[in-house]
């Protein structure tokens, strides 16, 4: 893919579905009872990792594009894969499937691709081991691929020494095979779309400051599902609005949920003329429209609480602090070295042939902004979120920017290029 320069971009946008909401529709549907009907599924690679797993554990699910039907087989439903259950790059599938499988009456094998054998697992094999769970490591990596031997679970609490939804998501969906109350308490309150989609279906689960605390119940109910756009896919239109000149787009029906908008905050801390309007309530998740203006920005200091609300969008919150005046600084974000890439070494690498002062540190990286970054050849690494955050990039920069292995965004965002160039002018 190559792009260059453009002299504004204008229009209305409407992104995917949130890959967090439907990766949960699916699973969630596959063990409630009835038929659960979801809108607007995101139609990524990663999400259709998760409609192909639970396929091959019987259940059914028709996917009609725009709407998804799940006809769910209860809690102990799910039936023996006759083969791996592949979950391709999808790290979201891979561990809160993990957490499910945990208490099944059968055995598995889980694995996925090259970038989904090198992530760490230890993390969950770790508390759902605790409560009973067989999991094993078959490369003895800490990495997939994992097999899973279904087992009677216990209650646990568990401290999380991260800040992660695909972990707390993990032992929440184990606790709902355990004999007993489980509890989850983290550093700081990651994405909670698993709490809220669980209490909907008729979960008995309170969520009080960090802590989360589930109690079996002998059902799940389906339900119908609204996904919200995305606030992961809309950030690289509301960096493109602000950095490139002339701009101003209108990002349709995006998810502002509190644990997931730390991109809108980092926006308007460096100057960003950003404003929601229509804001409502979809399914329980509040949902927005976002207009966003091209303004001048100015650097910024991103760290502690707001970094889990963010960490998808740190790539692309960098490439914006490369166009600011002044100097912005990102840490307490080590979890960007586990991701689909290292994406402190990615970033660094990328901005620093494009002409940017960076340096990446243990934790996250220093940005020196304010004079124009040029055209150069981008490494994706096959990270989605890479190549989405140089394509904006290249939009205003000089010269031309190529990037390779740029197909990898059919991960999240399939239409992504053909979105963002549609409101070139």
């Amino acid at each position: 893919m190559k792009i260059k320069r453009v002299n504004g971009l204008r229009g209305t946008v409407s992104v995917p579905g949130d890959k967090s909401i439907s990766h949960r529709s699916i699973m969630l549907g596959s063990i409630a009872e009835g038929t659960t009907e979801v809108h607007n599924f995101l139609q990524g690679a990663d999400c259709l990792s998760s409609i192909a797993c639970f396929r091959q554990m019987g259940i059914y699910i028709e996917n009609n594009g725009d709407i998804v039907r799940i006809h769910g087989q209860g809690l102990h439903g799910l039936k023996r894969p006759e083969n791996t259950l592949d979950t391709g790059n999808s790290g979201t599938t891979t561990r809160l499937m993990s957490g499910i499988l945990a208490g099944q009456n059968f055995d598995c094998i889980v694995n996925g691709d090259a970038s989904i054998q090198s992530r760490p697992m230890r993390r969950i094999m770790t508390p759902l081991s605790m409560m009973g769970a067989s999991i094993e490591s078959i490369r003895d990596n800490d990495c997939a691929p994992l097999k899973i031997t279904g087992q009677k679970l216990h209650g646990i609490h568990y401290d999380s020494p991260v800040s992660s939804a695909q972990v707390k998501s993990a032992i929440l969906l184990a606790g709902l095979y355990a004999d007993g109350e489980t509890s989850v308490t983290e550093p700081v309150l990651s994405r909670n779309h698993t709490e809220l989609m669980l209490g909907a279906c008729g979960g008995d689960i309170r969520s009080e400051g960090t802590t989360a605390t589930l109690h079996p119940v002998k059902r799940l109910e389906a339900q119908n599902i609204i996904v919200p756009g995305d606030i992961s896919s809309a950030a690289y239109f509301m960096a493109a609005g602000l950095i490139v000149p002339g701009s101003e787009i209108y990002i349709e029906n995006v998810g502002i949920n509190p644990t997931r908008d730390g991109m809108v905050k980092v926006c308007q801390a460096m100057g960003g003329n950003i404003s929601l309007e229509n804001v409502r309530d979809v399914c329980g998740e509040p949902v927005a429209d976002i207009v966003v203006r091209h303004s001048s920005l100015h650097g910024t200091i991103v760290e502690g609480d707001i970094i889990p609300t963010l960490i998808d969008e740190l790539p692309i919150i960098a490439v914006m602090a490369a166009f600011a005046e002044g100097q912005t600084i990102i840490r307490d974000a080590a979890e960007l070295k586990v991701k689909e890439s290292d994406r402190i070494a990615v970033m660094a690498e990328n901005l620093s042939a494009m002409g940017v002062d960076i340096t990446p540190t243990a934790d996250g990286m220093i940005i020196n902004g304010g004079s124009t970054p040029h055209g150069a050849r981008i490494q994706s690494h096959l990270d989605h979120r890479i190549a989405m955050s140089f394509a904006v990039a290249a939009l205003a920069s000089d010269g031309e920017t190529e990037i390779i292995g740029s197909d990898c965004v059919n991960i999240s965002y399939p239409t992504f290029y053909q979105d963002l160039f549609n409101l070139a002018e």
